[in-house]
């Protein structure tokens, strides 16, 4: 083989290499945002919640704490919605339930999809907000000047560390190009009954004190 030939071989598997790294590292880039979103919610970096009903817990009330937990709601430039809530911030013994209000308006003549990311902060009190009822499970759908009041159910486990005395919850609405959720909102649980929740919030009353 000539030195031509030889140098045109080189050249294809230069060639050949480098598109094959650069296959590489954008299947790499493509699969790393849902890996980066597992590992966070399974260790709870970056206050990175799960999005799954979980179990009312009946443990007893820490009342000898309260927990100062903040609520905070953001908008998103490509979703023409104004979201609010009842209540900035709230007191919440350990083992408590507790609900608050929260109420997305449409500001558009068009109907649209959006769904409300959620965010906990510091993160090492992730795994110890149990969320129990939240809209923050699927998307929602709103018509042209709708406005739409959806509570959110939450528990803060009584082995909470004592560190923590405050617990920011952030929200952070996002538009959805292919929503596959109903447009109906169900409040959704995971083994538990509405009738137990119910039951649960009635005899709980105090369950969280306005500040």
């Amino acid at each position: 083989m000539d030195s031509q030939n030889q140098a045109k071989v080189g050249v294809r598997r230069t060639v050949i290499r480098t598109v094959a790294v650069l296959v590489g590292m954008f299947g790499f880039a493509f699969a790393l945002v849902p890996l980066y979103d597992v590992f966070c919610r399974i260790t709870g970096i970056n206050g990175k919640v799960d999005a799954t009903a979980q179990s009312i817990v009946h443990e007893e009330v820490d009342e000898s704490r309260y927990i100062n937990v903040q609520f905070i709601t953001r908008g998103s430039a490509g979703l023409p919605w104004q979201m609010s809530v009842e209540m900035r911030q709230m007191s919440v013994h350990p083992g408590q339930m507790a609900e608050v209000d929260f109420t997305f308006t449409n500001n558009s003549r068009s109907e649209n999809w959006g769904r409300a990311v959620p965010s906990v902060s510091p993160s090492s009190a992730t795994p110890y907000l149990r969320k129990i009822s939240c809209f923050c499970f699927q998307e929602q759908l709103l018509q042209g000047g709708e406005r739409l009041t959806i509570p959110l159910v939450f528990q803060l486990a009584r082995d909470l560390p004592k560190d923590i005395n405050t617990i920011t919850l952030v929200y952070t609405l996002y538009p959805v190009e292919h929503a596959i959720q109903s447009a109906s909102f169900n409040n959704t649980l995971n083994n538990s009954s509405q009738s137990d929740l119910k039951n649960y919030l009635k005899n709980n009353k105090a369950a969280g004190e306005t500040i």
